[in-house]
């Protein structure tokens, strides 16, 4: 079993959803990242280091200006598998999934990059705009090294997009709960749980979902009928928030991450 199966199999033996948490990598410069996302790793069951992109055409502003952030501050990739590395060396049972675009692992090759990641300590890729009729560019390559490639689906997904995403996806599947970018208000629960239900029947994987989940109450909505939560921009929209002060923006983090947790336990 992966890394990742073992993650949702010990969350379902505790009764509750796993808490999957984002932030980006040098968000808002490479020595601060690093205790922010070890504080965030601590409380979360998969962690989502996002790998900052100029062009990050499927996030809000919150995340948007992380990256910009991050960049301005000088962060390349080899800070990214550098702070991952160390996430994983103090959390060795975490889940650890590289979020970005297709362009960091094209411009690397996606062979290099594919190694790299491995030996930082990472368990999946979520590359957003390699969509599964891509995947020849990567897929094979991946495998090979033992990366799960999570894939995403949306509330316009029909029946044959969700059955080529589910048998392509490893890992978990990401359903993206509103049609929009991160940090938009979540949609009606009711419908994610249709929606959700619909792609259990293609799949054995689990099923997480994202985009607008901001409060307890609606990580324990979602956590009822799902595998896992994202939770993304609610986490970085702390950094500017409390810009220079990083023990206590770490210490938010890792509140606010044990909270949606504890909301997740269903009774």
């Amino acid at each position: 079993m992966s890394r990742l199966s073992d993650v949702f199999s010990r969350c379902q033996t505790e009764q509750r959803a796993a808490l999957v948490g984002y932030l980006t990598a040098g968000d808002p410069d490479v020595a601060a990242s690093e205790p922010l996302l070890q504080a965030l790793a601590g409380q979360v069951d998969v962690l989502e280091i996002g790998m900052p992109f100029s062009d990050p055409m499927a996030d809000g502003p919150v995340i948007q200006a992380a990256s910009e952030r991050a960049l301005a501050s000088g962060t390349h990739m080899a800070d990214v598998f550098r702070l991952t590395a160390k996430v994983r060396a103090a959390h060795p049972e975490l889940g650890i999934v590289l979020m970005g675009y297709a362009n960091i692992p094209f411009v690397m090759g996606f062979e290099t990059f594919a190694q790299q990641a491995v030996a930082a300590g990472a368990d999946a890729v979520l590359l957003v705009d390699i969509p599964p009729e891509e995947g020849h560019i990567c897929d094979t390559i991946f495998q090979k090294h033992g990366l799960d490639r999570i894939l995403l689906l949306s509330p316009t997904s029909n029946d044959a997009r969700i059955r080529l995403a589910c048998a392509h996806a490893s890992g978990f599947i990401y359903y993206v709960s509103l049609n929009g970018i991160t940090g938009a208000d979540m949609g009606a629960v009711a419908g994610i749980e249709q929606q959700v239900q619909r792609i259990r029947q293609h799949t054995n994987l689990p099923i997480c979902v994202g985009f607008g989940v901001k409060t307890p109450q609606q990580a324990a909505d979602v956590g009822a009928f799902s595998d896992g939560v994202v939770v993304g921009s609610h986490f970085v929209r702390m950094i500017p928030e409390q810009l220079g002060q990083t023990t206590q923006v770490a210490e938010q983090l890792a509140h606010e991450a044990a909270s949606l947790r504890q909301a997740m336990i269903r009774s």
